[in-house]
């Protein structure tokens, strides 16, 4: 068998960012990748786009403590022309965002919590859509409708997301599993085929033990698939094909919900493109686990 072409999103002919999608999220996901002095301008982009957008290029320069070219050289990084069609970018974003971001709290000050979490949730699905690569979700939904077995691993908060995709996946048919115990995963990683594909989940994708059963899938000669929330981790530099979700910086209590969502949004698309490509497949498996949850109703 031909092994499958690695989809990488930086290889692309147009720009990482174009102008629709958002400038915050996607630099949060390139930041862990960057130079010391570029981590600096992005970390600057974040802490202060509204700031950035008005400043010159001397002026950001001095405020990372790095000079012009760098600045221009991150900006490009980042997938722009240069510094001005970075600003051009993230002002556009900027006055779309303070268009749609709710103004005031919640009528009822006991849902503030839950104008925020909803709002920081809404914000980090339309980000994850403007984010992924087309190409490498395609090649992962094949690679998954053609697959004698699917593995889903993933440690921490992302275990029970890998969980519950075995479970709806082998709902229309695929023979997907998800093992609890970290040992397991890396026992049953290596027991898969090619043709067989393994889907890691992993926010930072760089946990160790994740990264470990990885490996050891792509030993067997499986197809293996990353989501994660940052466009460069060892993560996805070990896996053939990587789907990024990244967020908008929101705050520490809600960022890990955030991802959540995102990589479950993700899943669920996954699994709808995964059903279409064989109807027959999934409307047969779909019968039957109709016909059993029946037996379950009172």
């Amino acid at each position: 068998m031909t092994p499958p072409k690695k989809t990488d999103p930086s290889e692309s002919s147009t720009p990482v960012i174009a102008s629709e999608r958002p400038v915050l999220a996607q630099v949060r996901t390139l930041l862990p990748s960057l130079q010391p002095s570029d981590a600096r301008v992005a970390q600057l982009l974040l802490d202060e786009p509204d700031a950035v957008v008005y400043r010159s290029v001397s002026e950001v320069a001095e405020a990372a403590q790095t000079s012009t070219a760098t600045v221009v050289r991150c900006a490009q990084k980042l997938g722009f022309r240069g510094f001005h069609d970075l600003k051009l970018a993230l002002a556009q974003e900027r006055a779309t965002f303070e268009a749609t971001e709710p103004t005031e709290h919640a009528a009822d000050p006991r849902l503030e919590e839950l104008v925020q979490v909803t709002s920081a949730g809404a914000q980090t699905l339309r980000d994850a859509v403007a984010l992924v690569d087309p190409a490498a979700f395609d090649a992962a939904a094949s690679a998954l409708a053609e697959a004698g077995r699917v593995l889903f691993v993933g440690v921490g908060t992302s275990a029970p997301l890998t969980q519950d995709a075995a479970y709806r996946f082998a709902t229309i048919g695929l023979r997907a599993q998800a093992a609890g115990d970290v040992h397991v995963q890396h026992f049953e990683a290596g027991q898969l085929e090619p043709g067989d594909v393994c889907v890691a989940v992993s926010h930072t994708g760089s946990t160790r033990e994740t990264l470990e059963i990885l490996v050891a899938a792509k030993a067997s000669g499986a197809t293996t698939v990353a989501i994660t929330s940052f466009a460069r981790s060892p993560l996805s530099e070990q896996v053939d094909h990587v789907i990024v979700a990244g967020t908008r910086e929101v705050s520490f209590r809600l960022e890990a919900m955030a991802s959540r969502l995102a990589h479950l949004a993700l899943l669920d698309a996954l699994l709808v493109a995964v059903a279409g490509r064989d109807e027959a497949r999934t409307k047969a498996a779909l019968d039957a686990y109709t016909d059993m949850l029946g037996e379950h109703r009172m």
